[in-house]
Order: structure tokens, then C-alpha cells, then sequence
């Protein structure tokens, strides 16, 4: 079963906006066993939607469209369906009540446009949209699929979730898709590649490996699809567990999840806690964190400390390091980790402090120095790497660094504790 998804929209092609409707509606579709073919973007003409949708349905059994279902002139998709499956518009009466209440609801008056919201091709299955006053419209034409949504991110989401899955469920006998991840770090996909070129080459042709590189890291995704849930499961483990044996020294967690969410359940269930020193990185690792909710159970806070001065006062690095060394040295990194854990009480911190650039290098300091430290109440430990000139991935790879080292130093304390 293949899908395509279409968006439309003006705004996606000059950058306004960045198109994650489809992202998210492919994971979606995947999880339910259906495979999306292709994933086209067009602007508000009505030429191009036809031309789309001529395209997509050579491909694919499902075509998702979302956008271009707005009240104003440039919104051409209803319009450009009606005409397409030679259905005359109508006016619903059940989405002009939806409207109505809608604008009631909000005090606000309603237009003829927003009226004209509530007309749709006659011969479509008309869904009400509980967060919107554009209705979704689903079309059942030569054996294909048809739905039209709206752009708006909640509003879509809400009717894939609750409306158009389940529908294409029962619709369909579907496959079942199984996933599983290997986070692994610290060495490059083509090496990795080389490692396990043997277990690759003997899965069955429905388990397929995927390589997803990151900086810093490279996650493998086993997919196996099939009709016995079970016993996909079964081979899903087996071959994991071939793979996890031969490239152990290298594989951070098997779970579908962030590397810094990883760190905080580890953290978590050992009743953990951590704070950040931050200089080169401002802020970016406490970003990555926070990001999750429950972080707070884990993670303290910490301070980003751009000048010598705010390392010396909120850190308690020492006047004479940061002049003997610089704030770019080991021994400023180190203090800075354990004057997190003493300051802001907590029984980790991570320290980091480099030359981010594009500039403030020197021949003994080049761009992309970074000394990253990591410290508990016991000790302090602490890596110089050198990254490259960019100053965003010098960034984005000094925070997986200081992760990885944090990481490390759990599991090694965490050992010792149990023996």
C-alpha cells in the first residue's frame, strides 16, 4: 500500500514557512504499514494541483493533500477538486452550522467568505475539522483515495489522528511495520557499514537497515513489514541482537529516542541530577534537554558563562587559571564542571568552553578547540577536541561530544555502584 502526500502553498516554496505537516504524516503512515511514495510540494495554481494529482495517482493508492483551503482568493484547492473529480460545489449544512458556531464561539462576525467555507464538492464525504472552519474532504475516485486537509499543523493533525487513519484501518487490510533503532557513536557510517557488511547482506528481503547519520553519531533503523506481527518481532530481535554483539563498544541505547532524552531516563531512574557550565555552546545543551518535558526532574539548570567574569563569580573559576591558562584550557573547563556540581548542588555537571568561530582563533587555539569537562562530587574529567571552522556544527558537535562524555562516565560509575 503507497501513499503520496501533496502540499500546497505559496509560502513553503519561498522559504516562509518549512513544510513538517509532511514529516509527520509520513511517520503516521508508516507506523500503520503504508509506505509514502513521494512527497511533492506546488504553489496556490490550479494547473499545478491537477498536474499533481495526475501524477500522484499513477504511484500511489492514498493521496493526502494539505493547504490551500482558506477563505481568501489565493486558496485554490477546493475549487481545483471540484472541478477535477466534475463535482459542482454545494452548500453543506452541517459544516455552516460547524462555522457558525465557530465564529460564535469566538464573538467575532461572519463574512460571505467564511460562508463559502462551508461549500463542497458534491460527491465527496464531508469530515468536520473540530479546530478549523475549513472542512476535510475525502474522495473515493478509480480506486483511489482522495483527502484534502488544511495546512494548519493542529488542525491536520487532529484529523489524521482521529478521522483519516482510522478510516483507511478499516478501509484497508493493512501489513504490520516493526522498527528498531541502534544509537550508535563514534564511528562513521562507512565504517559501520563495513563492520556489519555481512549481516546486512543475509536479512531477508523484508527486513531492510537503514543508515541515519547525525553529527556525532549514526543511527541504524532495522524495518522489517509483513502480515505476523509476532513473529516480525522475533526477527526484528534476532538480527538487532547480531548487529548490538558485533559493534557493542560502539552502541549508546536501542531504544527510537534522542540520545539526551536516553541520558535523562538513565539519570532519572538512578534519582540523578545535573547542571550545565556552558560558554561556546550558549545554552544550546540546556536547550536540548529541556526540550522534553520532565526534564526538571533531572536536570537543575547551570549558567551560560560567555565571560571570564561570569566564570569566576557563578562558577568559581580562579582568577590566576583563566590568566595562566585561558578560558579556552583544560584547566578552566575543569573548574567550571566542578564549580557547577558545588554551586548549583548537583551530582553531575557538564562544562564546555571553545573557539565556536568563525573568528577568535589562534595558531595555539585554532577555531574549533573546545575543552569539554565532566564532573561528579568525586572527580573531573576532561577531553580537548578540534572540531571544524563552522560555528553552528562546531556547536551541535561539541554538545553530542559533552553528551557522549557525561554518558560514558554515567555507565562507568553507575557499574561500579552495582558491583
Amino acid at each position: 500500500m503507497f501513499a503520496e502526500i501533496i502540499t500546497i502553498g505559496d509560502e513553503i516554496l519561498i522559504g516562509q514557512i518549512v513544510d513538517t505537516n509532511s514529516a509527520w504524516m509520513a511517520t503516521e503512515l508508516n507506523k500503520i504499514g503504508i509506505k509514502v511514495k513521494q512527497i511533492t510540494s506546488i504553489s496556490d495554481e490550479a494547473q499545478h494541483i491537477v498536474n499533481a494529482l495526475d501524477e500522484a495517482q499513477k504511484r500511489a493508492d492514498i493521496i493526502l493533500i494539505t493547504g490551500g483551503l482558506g477563505p481568501t482568493k489565493d486558496d485554490v484547492t477546493k475549487i481545483t477538486l471540484s472541478k477535477y473529480f466534475d463535482m459542482p460545489l454545494r452548500l453543506d449544512e452541517p459544516t455552516l452550522a460547524h462555522v457558525k458556531q465557530f465564529f460564535e464561539k469566538l464573538n467575532r462576525p461572519m463574512i460571505e467568505a467564511n460562508v463559502k467555507q462551508a461549500e463542497v464538492p458534491d460527491g465527496c464525504t464531508v469530515i468536520t475539522n473540530k479546530n478549523g472552519t475549513a472542512p476535510c474532504m475525502w474522495f473515493e475516485h478509480k480506486e483511489k483515495i482522495v483527502v484534502s486537509m488544511p495546512g494548519v499543523p493542529f488542525e491536520m493533525k487532529y484529523l489524521m489522528q482521529d478521522e483519516i487513519i482510522p478510516r483507511i484501518k478499516e478501509k484497508f487490510k493493512l501489513p504490520f511495520i516493526v522498527h528498531q533503532n541502534i544509537l550508535t557513536a563514534g564511528l562513521g557510517e562507512s565504517f559501520l557499514a563495513e563492520q556489519i557488511a555481512d549481516i546486512e547482506e543475509a536479512l531477508p528481503p523484508h527486513i531492510k537497515l537503514a543508515y541515519l547519520p547525525k553529527l556525532g553519531q549514526v543511527r541504524l533503523r532495522l524495518s522489517a513489514l509483513g502480515t505476523d506481527e509476532a513473529a516480525l518481532l522475533a526477527e526484528i530481535a534476532f538480527h538487532t541482537k547480531k548487529i548490538v554483539e558485533r559493534i557493542e563498544k560502539y552502541v549508546i541505547l536501542t531504544e527510537d529516542l534522542p540520545f539526551e532524552k536516553a541520558i535523562l531516563n538513565l539519570m532519572e531512574k538512578h534519582r540523578l541530577t545535573l547542571s550545565l557550565a556552558e560558554s561556546c555552546t550558549g545554552g544550546y545543551i540546556a536547550h536540548l534537554f529541556t526540550q522534553h518535558p520532565g526534564s526538571s526532574v533531572v536536570f537543575q539548570g547551570g549558567g551560560v558563562t560567555y565571560s571570564n567574569a561570569l566564570k569566576e563569580s557563578l562558577l568559581g573559576v580562579k582568577e590566576e587559571t583563566l590568566t595562566a591558562y585561558g578560558a579556552v584550557s583544560e584547566q578552566t573547563a575543569r573548574e567550571m564542571a566542578s564549580g557547577a556540581v558545588a554551586n548549583f548542588k548537583t551530582d553531575y555537571a557538564i562544562a564546555v568552553t571553545g573557539i565556536a568561530g568563525p573568528d577568535g582563533g589562534t595558531p595555539e587555539k585554532p577555531v574549533g578547540t573546545v575543552w569539554i569537562a565532566v564532573a561528579n562530587k568525586k572527580d573531573t574529567k576532561a577531553k580537548m577536541f578540534k572540531f571544524a571552522s563552522q560555528r553552528l556544527q562546531n556547536i551541535e558537535r561539541a554538545a553530542m561530544a559533552a553528551m557522549m562524555m557525561l554518558f560514558i562516565q554515567l555507565k562507568q560509575d553507575l557499574e561500579l555502584s552495582i558491583d
